[in-house]
């Protein structure tokens, strides 16, 4: 256990911090994995609707510093190969 004030304080505070963080993370998980499965499914204007509400997700999670930067983009970028490979399919 901590001795000092600060270290008490900042465990106090990273502990805040974790919960706060892990609601932006698990959303942003949900709704990638609603994105997968809507692109699955080859529906591709609910595809399309769920690909969007998850990059919306990832930019707040990286704008908030939650997550890094990069980390935001490669997932948005995965996610829109997989659309524009249905894309591709359905034409």
């Amino acid at each position: 256990m901590a001795n000092h004030k600060s270290a008490l304080k900042r465990i106090r505070t990273s502990e805040r911090r974790r919960v706060r963080n892990r609601i932006y993370i698990s959303r942003a998980r949900t709704e990638i994995k609603k994105a997968r499965a809507q692109i699955g499914s080859g529906d591709l204007n609910a595809a399309r609707e769920a690909t969007l509400a998850a990059i919306r997700t990832l930019d707040m999670a990286a704008a908030k510093g939650i997550l890094h930067r990069n980390n935001a983009a490669r997932r948005k970028s995965r996610l829109m190969k997989r659309l524009n490979a249905l894309e591709a399919a359905a034409k």
